[in-house]
């Protein structure tokens, strides 16, 4: 497994280095063959918390988990932790896929330890459901109402381009945008 590690306002040490490998590493183990694309992870430092960010880009998807905590070293357990679940999410649905579509192998090694897992197959559950008139507006003025509300994010009609846009805040206090693709 080819791992890229940067860090972003934090010096990687070497120590640190050594210890993201062998804990992503061990996912090696779910793998069939050996993975050869190129594994990236940001090791940062956001709102004073040690911040991890796993990307493992595999045929038809990507895994990415993300972490924040007060302390490096737990980031990374827990991202592996994270990772772990969504591997097993995957393989359990690429495998069940290629079983009724008549596939002869799975792409995922087949654990042989009578091991189960509770989280395989996560339920979404829907609590609530909401409906609101769209008022055409600038992207300006929706920034404006997403404050007010106080939410960390805006649906509105842009009067510019009258499509649906979300106006959202990010993490690092500024605005973003998005737009439907034409």
């Amino acid at each position: 497994m080819m791992i890229s590690i940067r860090g972003e306002h934090l010096e990687v040490t070497e120590a640190l280095r050594d210890y993201v490998e062998k804990k992503l590493n061990r996912l090696e183990r779910y793998f069939e063959a050996p993975l050869t694309s190129d594994v990236q992870v940001k090791l940062s430092v956001v709102k004073g918390l040690q911040a991890i960010e796993v990307g493992i880009p595999l045929t038809g998807v990507l895994l990415r988990a993300e972490v924040r905590n007060s302390d490096m070293y737990a980031s990374i357990d827990l991202v592996v932790d994270k990772l772990e679940r969504q591997i097993r999410k995957h393989k359990t649905r690429t495998n069940r896929k290629i079983r009724q579509e008549g596939g002869k192998r799975d792409l995922f090694k087949v654990e042989t330890s009578p091991v189960t897992y509770a989280e395989e197959e996560e339920d979404f559950e829907l609590v609530r459901n909401k409906r609101f008139a769209l008022k055409p507006m600038d992207v300006e003025e929706a920034i404006l109402q997403m404050n007010l509300v106080g939410h960390s994010f805006f649906v509105f009609s842009n009067m510019e381009t009258d499509t649906v846009n979300v106006v959202y805040k990010r993490d690092d206090g500024k605005y973003g945008l998005i737009e439907p693709a034409m």
